[in-house]
């Protein structure tokens, strides 16, 4: 007798066969995607082939290429020549899709033709999260990570790069051209397949040379300097993680403080966070359906009229200031040293003297109010306050907007603490499943497709992380409602 645990004979034959559903357990998670297309209208959510055509051959229907991605992405499985593999052999797969298994370009060809369908779906599911009472706390944080496109670094250009690369060639040209010319006067027998090869590399570079010339042309129609040839909306971004920059996307992210789910996301070409305060503000409190909501944000989105923007709409905003005081850096008072007199329109500062209101003026379309005060050249303290004769305090019109963000912060000193335990471990999660090549689409509204398929797995995730398997189920019935 073996003393292992025995499998059964290949070639045993039962005389009733399973049914495939027997394969799959009752708590099994593909079942609540089954359930949730189930109840999508696919054709209000702009799906083509919804309606099926009278004539030609049949079609496969959106649902099942649908839950083919859904559950691709809740398995950090995106390329759909793999999902064309799992679809052969993977009794999960066979048992959503009713062993149905699709070529890889019928797969790749539903990600790329249905994007407004699918990011309206991930929509949907926030809806649903909504409707069941998750987003009750109206707290969320903000930010933005940068994801890698399809589009090596030596495939985006500067004017920079092209100049370098370039004095590279040329470089390499020099020195061909110098070993030619050695080998030119030696003329041995033995050189003469020597001087084929360098001659063939000294055209190979001339051609380089052309190329980037005519990269050079193509990039003076770019308005922000920068071209990439493979996917041609990437850009190149720095990246404080690694230290170096990627040439990718600038993925922005809204998430609920109470359960960590991601209320709403977009992703950019700008590899700057300055100019998305407001709107991905505005764009979270739609979604919840919340008239005052708190927002926080690092210091990446420190922008007196974003934040202006929010506060004006009743958005209470937590984002700190830039240290940039570069009197502060040389160890001299800083702005924050200067008390403003609201009543008097004035500045008290550190030696107690008033700094007055001496003229305003425009800078980059900012109304900016100037003060300093008379007494600045005979200061006992004016060493430690400024190099100049005077030191000229800024106050934009607006200030005072910024100065409430600041108490604001001042009293919870756990700000961004909270900012950092709610949304930076999303990133993290999602990088993971994506694994080392993140976006395998190319363009802008082919990487929001893939972007919303990421973000509709992870908070179908975290809702049954939450709510349990059964209280999934009953929840998705509610999806079609």
């Amino acid at each position: 007798m073996s003393r292992y645990i025995e499998g059964q004979d290949r070639q045993q034959v039962t005389l009733l066969p399973e049914c495939l559903d027997d394969f799959i357990a009752e708590d099994n998670p593909i079942r609540v995607v089954d359930a949730f297309v189930a109840e999508l209208d696919l054709k209000a959510l702009g799906f083509e082939g919804a309606t099926p055509a009278t004539t030609g051959r049949p079609s496969y229907h959106p649902a099942v290429l649908l839950k083919i991605y859904i559950y691709g992405y809740l398995n950090r499985v995106q390329s759909s020549r793999r999902l064309e593999r799992e679809c052969q052999r993977n009794v999960e797969l066979m048992w959503l899709t009713g062993r149905l298994a699709p070529d890889f370009k019928t797969i790749a060809d539903f990600r790329r033709d249905n994007g407004t369908g699918i990011r309206n779906v991930c929509r949907r599911f926030v809806t649903l999260c909504r409707e069941l009472k998750m987003f009750t706390q109206a707290i969320v944080a903000i930010d933005g990570s940068k994801f890698k496109a399809v589009n090596s670094r030596d495939r985006n250009f500067s004017e920079g790069k092209i100049d370098r690369r370039q004095e590279q060639v040329e470089q390499s040209i020099q020195r061909y051209l110098d070993a030619l010319e050695t080998a030119d006067r030696t003329q041995p027998a033995e050189l003469e397949a020597k001087t084929a090869r360098l001659q063939e590399k000294i055209k190979t570079l001339r051609a380089q040379m052309r190329k980037l010339d005519q990269t050079r042309e193509q990039l003076k129609s770019e308005p922000d300097g920068q071209l990439s040839t493979t996917d041609p909306d990437s850009r190149s971004m720095i990246s404080q993680a690694k230290g170096s920059g990627l040439v990718g996307y600038n993925v922005q992210a809204v998430v609920d403080a109470k359960h960590h789910l991601i209320v709403t996301h977009e992703v950019t070409n700008v590899g700057n966070d300055r100019a998305q305060l407001n709107a991905m503000a505005q764009a979270a409190r739609q979604v919840m359906e919340h008239k005052r909501l708190q927002v926080f944000a690092d210091r990446g989105y420190f922008n007196g009229l974003e934040i202006k923007a929010c506060e004006d709409s009743g958005i209470a905003t937590f984002v700190p200031k830039p240290m940039t005081s570069k009197a502060k850096a040389a160890g001299r008072y800083s702005k924050a040293d200067f008390i403003y007199i609201a009543r008097d329109d004035q500045y008290q500062c550190p030696a107690g003297q008033r700094a007055i209101h001496r003229f305003s003026r425009v800078e980059d379309d900012l109304l900016i109010h100037v003060y300093w005060s008379s007494a600045c050249p005979k200061c006992p303290l004016k060493a430690k306050c400024t190099t100049s004769n005077y030191r000229r305090i800024r106050r934009w019109e607006h200030e005072a907007v910024l100065e409430r963000v600041q108490q604001r912060l001042d009293l919870k000193l756990d700000a961004m603490t909270l900012r950092r335990r709610t949304v930076e471990h999303v990133f993290g999660t999602l990088k993971y499943w994506m694994g080392a090549t993140h976006f395998l689409m190319k363009t802008l509204p082919h990487v929001r497709t893939e972007m919303s398929l990421h973000v509709l797995a992870y908070n179908l995730k975290r809702v049954i992380s939450i709510l349990g398997f059964d209280g999934t189920m009953r929840a998705m019935r509610m999806a079609g409602a």
